[in-house]
């Protein structure tokens, strides 16, 4: 190293988001994460990761709780740490494109709950459906002095995706006003020496931070980040190592050694950061005993690389070769993975697109016979209801899948009406903050069913032996 100019790398940990995503389907519950939020506090992260994604719905699905609620306990907790969540960006938590209202308020209603950072992605990288988060996260910054508002692209390999392709990204990123760039590598798709490249690539054209995420699923993530480090990337999203490796993130502690002595020192104690994975770990033996945490994610699947396919979309199209008795058809579903990508216009594979194309290719396999039955998602698609793919769509494929329909060219939010007082005057007898109908908004029928639950919990309560201040109930 000829240069010895001091450049701490800074470490966004995810252990309270991601980690738990990718390992236990999102599954730690609130009560799981406070008692070590203090020791958190110490370390000196760049940031915690510790909502949105996955986190909105597992809270409200499956641990009956509500997620405005976790988020405003660890900002009590966290004095000193910035939180960061992930958005989707038109589609916000859900599945669907939102209404700009409803994406504006939702910016708002998360940053005045105590997000400091908001990772904004789109699962075709069209810029169009990130803009609205920007311009809400930069209005509040403007009113507020709080709200970052960093735009992440979704990393995939294919013919469109070439160097020039990113760097230009990077200068429209800048050009949106957004604060800094995130590469998200969903699938560990990206190698060490390209990590370099790219790096190198995108600081020579933009003066923003640059945060790179990947996930360890393939086994090059640490060396990824190595590279990316001495290629001048700014942060990097890593997990304490008892919710480390496999499909979650490379550990902390490792990297924090790693960079131990050098100019990348990020000047992290070892020994808090061992209190902090003393903490997780038996919550990770109590995971594996009761099979939430499966041994299968832990390990290194290179099939990653072979097929580009995130390990999600690997088990999802699994289970559903399973159900039809067609597990013999594996490999024949994963060789029409990518001709399915291509006829749709290669979408980066992420939340939904991966899904889409996954189910698809299924259906293409199973039916003998290419597009003879189309998912509904896989015609909005095709029609352009989730935006413009790098590439074009496949001509033929469009004719035959949705012949003579019109197709939508314009961002696709731009069609949609304000939405905020219909959500509101449909589930106005469950309101009890305006943060109910943001809940509402991405999912109806689960919220609607968390509100029957949190009222049937607070009528069975008599409030005066109630320790509101722990919010627990004597029920």
């Amino acid at each position: 190293m000829a240069e010895q100019v001091k450049k701490p790398v800074g470490i966004m940990e995810t252990v309270l988001r991601d980690a738990h995503q990718s390992l236990i389907a999102t599954r730690m519950p609130t009560d799981m994460m406070l008692p070590i939020v203090e020791k958190m506090d110490k370390v000196g992260y760049h940031a915690v990761e510790c909502w949105g994604g996955a986190t909105f719905d597992a809270s409200l699905r499956f641990l009956k709780e509500d997620p405005w609620d976790r988020l405003r306990k660890l900002r009590d907790g966290f004095k000193n740490t910035k939180l960061q969540m992930l958005f989707r960006g038109q589609n916000i938590l859900g599945y669907r494109p939102y209404a700009d209202d409803v994406v504006d308020n939702f910016v708002e209603k998360s940053i005045a709950n105590g997000i400091d950072i908001i990772r904004i992605f789109d699962c075709l990288n069209d810029l169009r459906n990130l803009q609205a988060a920007v311009n809400a996260t930069n209005k509040v910054k403007a009113r507020e002095g709080r709200g970052h508002a960093q735009v992440a692209l979704s990393y995939t390999l294919g013919d469109a995706y070439t160097m020039e392709y990113w760097t230009d990204m990077a200068r429209k990123i800048e050009e949106m006003g957004a604060d800094s760039i995130c590469i998200k590598d969903m699938a560990g798709l990206l190698v060490p020496y390209k990590a370099s490249e790219m790096i190198a690539a995108m600081k020579s054209v933009t003066k923003l931070p640059i945060q790179l995420h990947t996930h360890y699923t393939s086994g090059v993530a640490s060396m990824t980040y190595m590279k990316a480090v001495e290629a001048g990337v700014d942060v990097i999203d890593c997990a304490i190592s008892p919710f480390a490796m496999g499909t979650s993130q490379p550990a902390t502690e490792v990297m924090v050694e790693t960079f131990k002595g050098t100019p990348y020192d990020t000047g992290y104690d070892q020994n808090t950061l061992s209190e902090i994975a003393d903490y997780f770990r038996p919550y990770r033996d109590e995971c594996l005993a009761s099979g939430l945490l499966n041994p299968k994610v832990m390990g290194v699947d290179i099939k990653t690389l072979l097929y580009q396919v995130p390990g999600g979309m690997l088990s999802n199209m699994v289970s559903q070769l399973k159900e039809q008795n067609a597990e013999d058809k594996y490999y024949d579903v994963l060789r029409e993975i990518p001709a399915v990508r291509k006829d749709l216009g290669e979408p980066p594979l992420v939340t939904p697109s991966s899904q889409i194309v996954g189910t698809q290719a299924v259906f293409n396999v199973l039916m003998g016979e290419r597009y003879k039955m189309a998912t509904k998602e896989t015609k909005a698609v095709l029609r352009g209801e989730y935006g413009q793919t790098v590439k074009p769509m496949n001509q033929e494929i469009i004719d035959k899948v949705i012949p003579g329909e019109k197709r939508i060219t314009c961002r696709p939010a731009d069609l949609i009406e304000n939405e905020m007082d219909k959500l509101e005057a449909e589930m106005k007898e469950w309101k009890q903050q305006d943060e109910d109908v943001l809940s509402y908004a991405l999912f109806p029928q689960v919220a609607t069913d968390f509100f029957k639950y949190r009222q049937a919990q607070q009528e069975k309560v008599d409030m005066t032996q109630a320790d509101t201040r722990n919010a627990a109930y004597p029920v």
